[in-house]
């Protein structure tokens, strides 16, 4: 594929999941789309197919640009430095990630869409959070092994760390429907890392979580 037809391929994709997380699945159409990417409509199906595949397309490159996202966000965590600051500095990251307005429309499509079309939830899982949650686990198991995390199963603590980070967050923003301060999201991030380094910060020699501060 040409890098020219690669190109258009992507513009059409980001104006199909703008105008989808606009008007939703079944208001938008190929037209709007089409004028969206700044091509002609013949040119989106010549390119894409049909909507629902439009639709498809368009939320599995817009999980790839979210973990992407995510992904860099979390190479902080190099088993160098201060733990407890790495990992706040690395879930304020993630937070602003999984905070933006284009994740927040990912997920409401998600939720929206997954009834009719259920391998969705594969798409967007298994594509984003799911390769997220292993990749997450990859680099506490390093913070285990160099002492800085106290043994456990690194799949487990990854997934208590993001839920940790992303439950309270739902609620703070209204599920992306409020905007959430700089200085909410911060704290947000101090809490969920306090109560992680409880259950998983390695042991003092008075026997304490280092945790408690």
């Amino acid at each position: 594929m040409s890098r020219g037809r690669i190109d258009k391929r992507r513009a059409i994709l980001d104006a199909a999941f703008t105008v989808f997380a606009r008007e939703g699945y079944h208001q938008a159409c190929v037209k709007e789309i089409a004028a969206e990417a700044g091509v002609a409509k013949p040119t989106v199906y010549n390119h894409l197919g049909d909507k629902e595949g439009l639709f498809r397309e368009a939320m599995a490159a817009a999980a790839d640009r979210a973990l992407a996202e995510s992904l860099s966000a979390i190479e902080a965590l190099t088993g160098e430095g201060d733990v407890r600051a790495t990992l706040e500095d690395v879930g304020h990251r993630l937070l602003r990630c999984q905070g933006g307005e284009r994740a927040w429309a990912l997920r409401r499509l998600l939720y929206a869409e997954i009834h009719r079309v259920p391998e969705l939830f594969d798409t967007v899982h298994g594509r984003g959070a799911n390769r997220l949650g292993e990749a997450l686990a990859n680099r506490l198991a390093r913070l285990s092994l160099g002492g800085g995390l106290r043994a456990a199963d690194p799949d487990v603590a990854a997934g208590q760390f993001l839920a940790l980070l992303t439950g309270p967050m739902e609620t703070r923003s209204r599920l992306g429907t409020r905007p959430v301060a700089e200085a909410e999201l911060r704290a947000g991030a101090r809490a969920a890392v306090d109560t992680f380094l409880r259950a998983f910060g390695p042991v003092s020699a008075e026997g304490q979580p280092s945790g408690d501060r």
